[in-house]
């Protein structure tokens, strides 16, 4: 199914240029937009709501749908308030490609680069098709500063600890500065259009519902004080703009501007970001194999009661379950919580970190792959510059020093220290013990 807007003869002789929307949802400081923009002819902009990637959603109910549904509609709205429109489709992007050049003169294809397995072989096969019908397809960096080879060690190899990277990085972005570009100039470069039909997340077979995400403007008080309050989970410390990176309604390039002026510890996160893309892009073999090749074989337990009281936040560690009752209520955890959460599973339960990996893709509003990825390796010690295996956090100690007064806790676990709250499912001292025991004799081989 593909949704289109009404047929209009002049405008589908008129060559135009593309531009395709992904992970890129502004019109400003948008670099594929502005080259697109920056072209011989009109530029007609395009989003899919892509099939192979909808289809093996579980939940009827996804926030993501709905948010990226909110910022479609800002940027359609803003557009046909100037004459033109944003054209959502609904189906397989090759088949999308084909039914637009059957519609429309397309002479180039712009976008910006997406570096997941699945984006990858996804844009080949269009730039492969589109090479057929003689239209170019050109591809941007705009989702992060430093991509795939640009932050190398002087060897040529690509880092696999974090801090070394860093350094390096930040040394290249003192060398040659933050770009700009000023897509939001161009905007009467547009294909004067009429209204297209409305796409809901209804029509994509999936229920609206509220993504309580706030806007995506990096707030400055909360920016200058992130060292301070970061880690404490019942406070409104961060930013809360992961899922306006993941979808790009915000650009990377405004963001390590504000970090770099405001917070060093701030912009250290968003380096983190790239790390693990840039880890992904060198080793894509972690999506399914441990970084570290030593913790390949894990006789991971994998107890599926255990599995679901972790699921469902009942695990009788009341800042496991707040955090785990955070993420299915509403999509987001907090960083600290997230990696208490996962080290439980891992370190405490034996589970294998890739059934949690899966669990937190299906829930987490900011998922990213890369950064899921890395984070869950991270936390089972398989992963880049990992938690070593005898690091074990201590739910309840993690729960003094970062949520004393319990107000995190009672806010997603109203039965805590009642009679219906559960014990806890495994004793910590003995998890730890056979932890150790399991990271160093609990091999398959």
């Amino acid at each position: 199914m593909i949704f289109m807007i009404n047929d209009n003869p002049c405008s589908m002789k008129t060559p135009v240029n593309i531009f395709w929307f992904r992970r890129d949802l502004r019109l400003t400081d948008n670099n594929g937009l502005y080259h697109a923009l920056s072209g011989k002819y009109p530029v007609l902009p395009v989003f899919i709501f892509d099939t192979n990637i909808l289809d093996k959603l579980e939940e009827k109910k996804d926030k993501r749908i709905s948010f990226i549904h909110r910022h479609l509609e800002k940027i359609k709205k803003f557009l046909e308030n100037r004459g033109s429109t944003l054209l959502v489709c609904h189906g397989k992007p090759l088949e999308v490609f084909h039914t637009l050049a059957g519609k429309y003169t397309i002479q180039s294809v712009y976008t910006n680069h997406d570096y997941e397995p699945y984006a990858r072989l996804r844009d080949k096969q269009v730039r492969q098709f589109l090479e057929t019908k003689n239209t170019s397809f050109y591809s941007f960096k705009d989702q992060v500063i430093s991509e795939k080879n640009e932050v190398l060690k002087n060897n040529g190899d690509p880092y696999r600890v974090y801090t070394p990277y860093m350094k390096k990085w930040k040394s290249e972005l003192a060398k040659s500065g933050i770009p700009c570009y000023p897509s939001e100039d161009l905007i009467h470069n547009f294909q004067p259009m009429a209204p297209a039909l409305d796409v809901s997340p209804r029509d994509l077979g999936f229920e609206p519902d509220r993504d309580d995400i706030p806007p995506g403007k990096p707030n400055k008080k909360k920016i200058l004080n992130y060292h301070n309050t970061r880690d404490i989970p019942a406070l409104d410390g961060t930013s809360r703009l992961g899922p306006h990176i993941r979808y790009g309604t915000v650009s990377i390039r405004h963001l390590v501007s504000k970090g770099r002026q405001l917070n060093g510890q701030w912009l250290n996160e968003l380096i983190w970001r790239e790390f693990y893309m840039m880890i992904l892009w060198h080793f894509p073999g972690v999506t399914e194999h441990a970084f570290n090749a030593k913790y390949e074989d894990l006789d991971w337990e994998n107890d599926e009661q255990k599995f679901r009281a972790w699921c469902g936040g009942k695990t009788g560690y009341p800042l496991v379950d707040a955090g785990m009752r955070q993420l299915n209520q509403t999509g987001y955890m907090h960083n600290r919580i997230r990696m208490v959460t996962a080290g439980f599973l891992t370190r405490h339960l034996l589970i294998d970190w890739k059934l949690g990996e899966a669990y937190f893709a299906k829930k987490l509003l900011d998922y990213e792959l890369s950064s899921n990825n890395g984070g869950w390796q991270w936390a089972a010690g398989t992963g880049s510059d990992a938690v070593p295996y005898f690091r074990i956090f201590n739910p309840y100690i993690q729960q003094q020093k970062f949520d004393p007064e319990d107000r995190y806790i009672k806010r997603y676990v109203p039965e805590y220290g009642t009679e219906h709250y559960p014990g806890p499912i495994v004793d910590h001292k003995e998890a730890r013990e056979r932890a150790l025991k399991f990271y160093t004799t609990g091999r398959k081989k």
